[in-house]
């Protein structure tokens, strides 16, 4: 419902891998409230959304916010994938790359490519 546009699964797989890789050596905000934030404060540098949050209207304002703050973001099919990725024990509904770390350079590529996506 929220989903504005399809990924393929080889620009989702780096997408995770990016993500991981930023969680351990950079700075992410997990949860809806704090992506929420890092978005409005312009301090998100790639936004993850999960496509199975129930009810929907949890995360329906992300895609929305992040477009009016020029930060991309991207979906990813499971919140248990998304928090996985994340080093997280549980799943997540969303999730703010803050400081990339020593991804910086690979988020730099990913974000390319999603903004070619959504064209």
């Amino acid at each position: 419902m929220y989903k504005k546009f399809d990924i393929p699964a080889e620009v989702v797989k780096e997408s995770l891998s990016i993500l991981e890789t930023s969680s351990k050596t950079g700075k992410i905000r997990k949860g809806t409230n704090e992506v929420t934030k890092a978005i409005e404060r312009k301090t998100a540098l790639i936004v993850y959304i999960a496509e199975d949050v129930n009810p929907p209207e949890i995360v329906m304002h992300l895609p929305l916010l992040c477009e009016e703050n020029d930060i991309v973001y991207t979906y990813v099919a499971t919140k248990d994938d998304l928090g996985k990725a994340a080093g997280l024990k549980v799943g997540s509904a969303s999730i703010a790359v803050v400081d990339g770390g020593e991804a910086k350079q690979s988020i730099k590529g990913l974000r390319n490519k999603l903004k070619e996506l959504k064209k």
